[in-house]
């Protein structure tokens, strides 16, 4: 068995109208289904399930559900050929970022933002 195909990331989010709201504006993603508490939204070959955080406790138990103010425990990265245009973009689109866009010592030119939830997002090209 080859556990290397990730289907689906589940993000906790605390309130499911606005992280759906701030991911239809930022990414424009295909919903494939949703309800009063979750919202799956396909991203190329992966999906992301926005679930309301109530609901999570019965994903993760006996594991408790962080509360957004402990901080980044997760960072995912988009790959994007020009990341300045990408922030341009981003910003147009209502998003502040965190940080960058600034040069990586491995080989990228990053930027990061936050969703409504505090999950932190990436984008990065590579350079030469």
């Amino acid at each position: 068995m080859k556990l290397d195909a990730i289907e689906v990331i589940t993000l906790f989010v605390d309130d499911i109208n606005e992280a759906r709201a701030f991911y239809q504006a930022v990414f424009t993603p295909e919903i494939v289904y949703e309800d009063d508490v979750s919202a799956v939204l396909k991203f190329s070959g992966t999906m992301v399930n926005l679930l309301k955080s109530t609901e999570a406790p019965g994903l993760v138990a006996p594991s408790a559900v962080a509360k957004p103010s402990s901080g980044a425990r997760i960072l995912l990265t988009i790959k994007v050929d020009d990341t300045d245009a990408a922030c341009a973009e981003l910003r147009r689109r209502g998003v502040t970022l965190l940080n960058g866009p600034v040069d990586r010592p491995w080989g990228r030119r990053t930027a990061a933002f936050a969703d409504p939830s505090g999950h932190i997002w990436e984008i990065a090209q590579e350079i030469q």
